[in-house]
């Protein structure tokens, strides 16, 4: 009987198993799919020559995890690399906003969209090194940070605090405006704010933007030497070396609750798995709830709020290529860029988000374009690219504003028009960049759930980015942290705080809510019990 069992072989999964290792405890982790690594995964599936990542591809919060950094993946074979520069955001006419490796770069380059602009870009990242560490650390840190909070007070006074709220706060539309004169600012800000289903015009969209725009400016957007797999390796060889074990192919169906306690697991095959001390779940916030645990284990409040109120974020529908040469782009800059952003301007992604909202496929998709070859040679040969490109949609479907007559049931004619529209978008910006493709393939929404079920509708950041569902509202009000109603278990996935994104945090946080022990957890899940139980 180990001491904990993990269901889940993603990376907070993953982490999750490690430092309960570190502590001692013996640890099995239960994978539905055939492999490990959740949505940190890569093959050779477009083409024999080509490595292409099937769902996240570059990682700079893994870069400023302290979590991952205490784990030392590279004693175990972990290897970044980075583009030449971090991010590009070409436009039709030729000109380039470009996030280059260093401050300066990116400053000149922003100076040449208006005059000011570089010297806003470096106001920006003084303030990042200012507080960017204490931030990151009341990121990263359960919820509430108090000690990394309380540094990060310390190091503002009263004004610049509310200052620095309101920055966080505003929507990154209105932080472009105040900050920039020119549209060069204005789209790095705002296409980093979409990389979460921010809107330009959404609360926390300015903090979200800023935040990844500085991660892009100190760490770049570094990827795994050889394919988003290496990451995963990495980690379960780790844990193996520990003594941790990972099955795969092992659905669990069930969460086994006696006397108000989780004592382990049930799989699809039948078998009971035991948990001595633990069982943390690196599932979505709904699996876990309304499909592992029965509503009769869980106070009635959590279950309806669950059922009504829970938010997932928009679907993904991606695109891999195997190029036969590299990107024709019509901005140059964006040749040295590993992700590259497609959207005419800020309006454009106003309207691309007002579409979504209103369930509707976007006519004019926004796109994020990886260049992995770029970002690392290793990933096709010489003189070739490696290439994905994913774009959002509503997770309900009720028009299409692209004509198209796209319903959402994504059969093969819908999947082929999607690419085709998704395409014609990087053909705008690089003409003859149909000619140049030898294989390409398809992951629709449905496609994205198939192969992680975390991805419920193509979603990949566990649930709403959106400031109704942070921080003592993720999952649901009353939560926040990864302790749950029943004691022995702990929500591990980006359905807890501080959600998506490749960094651990979520697993790092469960683990060490387990190895506090029984006692302090029973606190907490009587607290989340009686919040959780009171009426609206």
């Amino acid at each position: 009987m180990p001491d904990a069992v993990v269901v889940g072989a993603g990376p907070n999964g993953l982490v999750a198993a490690n430092v309960l290792a570190d502590a001692g405890w013996s640890v099995e982790v239960l994978e539905e799919q055939p492999e490990p690594g959740g949505a940190v995964r890569s093959d050779r599936g477009v083409d024999p020559a080509f490595v292409n990542d099937l769902f996240s591809s570059f990682y700079p919060l893994a870069a400023a995890s302290p979590v991952l950094a205490a784990l030392r993946l590279e004693e175990d074979g972990l290897r970044w690399s980075r583009a030449p520069a971090a991010l590009a955001h070409p436009l039709a006419d030729g000109r380039c906003a470009l996030l280059a490796r260093d401050v300066a770069g990116t400053a000149a380059n922003l100076e040449a969209f208006a005059p000011g602009d570089g010297t806003a870009w470096r106001d920006l990242c003084d303030l990042w090194d200012r507080i960017g560490e204490d931030l990151l650390g009341c990121v990263f840190a359960p919820f509430p940070p108090v000690r990394a909070g309380l540094r990060l007070a310390a190091r503002v006074r009263a004004a610049g605090a509310l200052r620095l709220a309101r920055t966080m706060l505003l929507p990154v539309r209105r932080l472009g405006e105040e900050r920039f004169g020119g549209e060069g600012g204005r789209l790095l800000l705002a296409g980093n704010a979409l990389h979460a289903d921010l809107s330009p015009e959404s609360a926390i969209s300015g903090g979200f933007g800023w935040l990844m725009s500085m991660l892009a400016q100190t760490y770049g957007f570094p990827v795994p030497v050889g394919g988003a797999s290496a990451l995963t390796t990495a980690l379960v060889r780790r844990l193996e070396r520990r003594g941790g074990v990972v099955r795969c192919g092992e659905r669990v169906t069930e969460v086994v609750v006696r006397g108000g306690r989780a004592l382990g697991v049930r799989t699809a095959a039948g078998e009971a798995v035991r948990a001595r001390r633990a069982v943390l779940a690196d599932v979505s916030a709904p699996a876990l709830f309304t499909r592992l645990v029965g509503a009769e284990h869980l106070p009635a409040r959590l279950v309806a709020d669950l059922s009504t109120g829970f938010q997932w974020d928009f679907s993904t529908f991606k695109v891999d290529w195997a190029l036969n040469g590299p990107v024709p782009w019509t901005a140059a800059q964006a040749a040295t860029a590993g992700t590259v952003h497609l959207a005419d301007s800020v309006d454009d992604l106003t309207l691309f988000a007002a579409q979504i909202a209103t369930h509707h496929v976007p006519e004019r998709p926004f796109a994020l374009f990886g260049q992995m070859t770029t970002a690392d040679p290793t990933r096709s040969p010489a003189g070739t690219e490696s290439a994905w490109a994913y774009t959002h949609v509503p997770q309900e479907i009720k028009g299409d504003a692209g004509g198209d007559g796209l319903t959402g049931a994504w059969d093969r004619r819908e999947r082929e028009a999607m690419a085709d529209r998704l395409e014609a978008r990087v053909e705008r910006f690089a003409p003859g960049f149909r000619a140049l493709v030898r294989g390409r393939r398809i992951l629709a929404p449905p496609t994205l759930q198939s192969l992680d079920a975390n991805l419920e509708g193509g979603a990949i950041n566990g649930g709403t980015t959106a400031l109704h569902q942070q921080l003592v509202f993720r999952p649901v009000p009353g939560t926040g942290r990864p302790e749950t109603p029943v004691a022995g278990l702990y929500l591990a996935s980006s359905g807890a705080h501080p959600g998506g994104g490749v960094h651990g945090a979520p697993g790092a946080n469960a683990a060490r809510a387990a190895l506090r022990g029984p006692a302090a957890g029973r606190v907490i899940s009587a607290a989340q019990r009686a919040l959780t139980r009171r009426p609206v």
